[in-house]
């Protein structure tokens, strides 16, 4: 008789409804968890009107019509007022809250700090925010991993960024940053009735307080920065922020770097903690996986790790994260207000509608993946380029997807690869971790997680 060929982790997941919600029973899932209240007619139809809140929509799965909305037609969308309200205060007028030529121009202007060679030069920055990590954690048995992330991705960011550690000012900006996104950037009632800005403005003082000491903040940094010339070799972000030139041949306004600034580190830290985070829930739950990527990493440590090609080396390292991406996608919900009449797929759509594209339904939409709920890594290995897979956009779609991807991709191998080489992980606990999504997808809870020294030869 053959062996039983050994069933896929299937990880935890919020509760899929056998019919579509009432409006206010959508509401109401909506704010607890953003990707609560699918139905599971949701993960078999590619495309889905709605009506919600008076407000009516279209639920867009198909990639073609992803591209469509993302990318050939993104001139007649524009991005609704309440991802807004929730983001500027932290992001201010930075990459990702702009549109039209504005978008444009800063784009431009910032595409020289994201080239490959220019993220090349800040692998040093990765891999000593890598050391501390794991410093650490020595002597341990036991953390949690979550708050660990958080820390070492905001010392890597701050690292590339401005050169220095994520101490004094650093620290301070850790505790604003998760207190805002996991508080004040949670979804409530008023964001999903407003319609334009200043609609229940009352609601938004908390949020606009908070964000105003993580501007200031920000600043500081800046300012400390520029005044005390912090170099290392190879430079930092600023350098290339500082460097950058509008098409008039202009510097950056200061008002612009600070708000560029503030956006690398609000939204490149968080979703890469986050990346992280789940990447270790999931392969502490499949110990063998976990066994296989250790492998490749001790046979290639990471201090040899000095160029992106080196990164090559660990295929399978790279696969548990795009899978992870797959599984747990930092932007779990994105949605766009039609501008200009418009066909999607056949769907005819009309100013004022709202689009909504949820990666996390996409990623495990029953039609487009195998084995969709499965954590599978391999299905990645073959895939040199992944970014090309039409129903994989973790970092979005379109002209507007994320200019720091292979930045963040270069990080969090480096910062996992770094712990997994001192430490085996296990979870301390049976309780499942449930991710819960606000402006990005965290756990329910933050779980201890088990610490095992590996023996150096």
């Amino acid at each position: 008789m053959d062996a039983q060929v050994p069933r896929p982790l299937i990880p935890p997941a919020p509760k899929v409804h056998a019919k579509g919600q009432t409006n206010l029973r959508a509401a109401w899932s909506m704010m607890r968890n953003l990707v609560g209240a699918w139905s599971e007619a949701d993960f078999d139809t590619l495309m889905t009107p709605y009506t919600f809140l008076g407000q009516r929509g279209l639920v867009v799965s198909d990639p073609a019509g992803v591209k469509h909305v993302l990318g050939a037609q993104a001139a007649r969308y524009r991005r609704p007022y309440q991802m807004s309200r929730i983001l500027r205060p932290i992001v201010g007028d930075g990459l990702l809250l702009t549109d039209g030529d504005t978008w444009r121009r800063q784009r431009k202007a910032l595409a020289p700090a994201f080239t490959p060679k220019a993220v090349e030069t800040l692998l040093p920055h990765f891999s000593a925010a890598g050391q501390a990590l794991t410093d650490g954690l020595a002597g341990r048995d036991r953390a949690n991993l979550s708050e660990t992330f958080h820390r070492a991705t905001l010392d890597a960011v701050l690292r590339a960024l401005f050169s220095r550690p994520a101490t004094g000012e650093g620290a301070q900006l850790a505790r604003i940053a998760r207190d805002y996104l996991q508080g004040r950037a949670n979804v409530n009632i008023f964001d999903l009735l407003a319609r334009a800005p200043g609609d229940f403005g009352f609601a938004e003082r908390p949020r606009l307080a908070q964000g105003a000491r993580w501007m200031a903040a920000v600043t500081t940094l800046i300012n400390d920065r520029k005044t005390a010339q912090l170099r290392q070799q190879g430079g930092d972000l600023l350098d290339g922020l500082l460097a950058a030139r509008d098409e008039d041949g202009q510097p950056l306004p200061d008002s612009e770097i600070r708000d560029q600034c503030g956006t690398m580190l609000a939204a490149g830290f968080e979703t890469t903690s986050r990346l992280l985070f789940w990447a270790a829930y999931l392969l502490a739950l499949d110990p063998k996986t976990q066994a296989r990527v250790r492998a490749e990493i001790l046979a290639f440590p990471p201090d040899r790790i000095l160029t992106l090609g080196d990164l090559s080396a660990w295929p399978l390292t790279r696969s548990v994260l795009l899978e992870t991406l797959r599984l747990y996608p930092p932007a779990p919900m994105m949605s766009r207000e039609v501008i200009a009449e418009d066909e999607i797929q056949g769907f005819k759509v009309l100013p004022g509608q709202l689009i909504t594209i949820s990666p996390w339904l996409i990623h495990r939409h029953r039609k487009l993946w195998d084995q969709p709920t499965a954590f599978l890594p391999d299905r990645f290995v073959d895939h040199p380029s992944p970014w090309g897979l039409d129903a994989f956009i973790p970092f979005g779609a379109g002209p507007r997807v994320c200019i720091g991807a292979s930045f963040a991709m270069a990080e969090a191998q480096i910062l996992l690869g770094s712990l997994l080489a001192r430490f085996e992980i296990g979870l301390t606990r049976d309780r499942p971790v449930m991710p819960v999504a606000t402006v990005s997808l965290g756990p329910d809870h933050e779980p201890d997680f088990n610490l095992t020294p590996i023996p150096h030869k």
